[in-house]
């Protein structure tokens, strides 16, 4: 059995069916950790979430920023962007099949992995975990947030309110909103922020391009870090699966962009990757 952590599929079915191949993935024995946007922008979003929802029990997967965009998409909370190209999954017949499982899905997944004769913690999310959040933070933060999703009565007013890129910083004044917000964007769309959680959402390009006061959020002092894990995140094209940083890793290499979607095998972190195919 191995374990193999995926950066966002992002709708690039082809090369997800080439680096299933490339890995030999066998469903009955192995396990994939995806960590999420595993739609938009790419131009077989659907074919994605019929394969992935079909292998869905070999698989541990966090939502991303895009996943749920669909969701708020589907639910008609929002309005869609011109960007997006999901399209295909709004109209097919399984869609709330597929709604429903997404909804079902956590922010962050963590386990242990035998290495040798030692276990070892994996902990992933989309994007990050923010300097001042432990272990135990992220996992109630991410659980707060998959009950909203989970209860039809109140899903569809948490989406909404879900969009927007302030606040920037938690603190005690924050409504439920504005903190549901905060910690959705922390988990889901985090790049840069300052050491005290504080972001700037506005910059997506590299690390050394950071704004004034800020640094790529995996370069502060994590207190999760204080819980001996290895980060597994994604979100980051622009890292091109770089941290420098030994027990986290990037995931994201930027297939949708034209580059690679690549797998880590956790028990030897080895790199498998696949460029973009035509």
């Amino acid at each position: 059995m191995s374990n193999y952590a995926i950066g966002d599929v992002q709708g690039c079915y082809k090369e997800f069916n080439s680096l299933l191949e490339m890995i030999k993935f066998n469903p009955d024995q192995d396990k994939l950790w995806l960590c999420g946007d595993l739609v938009n922008r790419g131009p077989e979003s659907l074919s994605c979430l019929k394969l992935i929802h079909s292998i869905r029990n070999s698989c541990y997967i966090t939502l991303g920023n895009h996943d749920m965009h669909l969701i708020a998409l589907a639910k008609k909370a929002v309005l869609p962007n011109k960007s997006d190209t999901l399209q295909e999954v709004l109209l097919d017949n399984d869609k709330d099949i597929y709604i429903d499982w997404l909804k079902r899905l956590p922010l962050i997944h963590t386990s242990k992995i035998l290495i040798g004769n030692e276990e070892k913690r994996f902990v992933m999310t989309h994007a990050g975990i923010p300097p001042h959040w432990s272990l135990s933070e992220a996992i109630n933060n991410s659980d707060e947030i998959s009950s909203l999703l989970q209860c039809d009565k109140k899903c569809k007013n948490f989406l909404k309110a879900m969009y927007g890129d302030k606040p920037t910083e938690d603190n005690t004044n924050l409504t439920t909103k504005e903190r549901l917000r905060l910690n959705t964007n922390y988990l889901t769309r985090m790049r840069f922020c300052d050491s005290r959680g504080r972001l700037e959402l506005s910059k997506k390009g590299r690390p050394e391009d950071c704004p004034k006061g800020y640094k790529p959020w995996f370069n502060h002092e994590l207190k999760i870090m204080k819980d001996s894990v290895h980060l597994l995140f994604g979100h980051w094209a622009a890292l091109e699966g770089k941290t420098g940083i030994d027990n986290i890793s990037a995931l994201d290499t930027g297939c949708v962009w034209g580059n690679k979607l690549t797998a880590i095998r956790l028990e030897d972190s080895r790199v498998f990757s696949c460029n973009k195919l035509n």
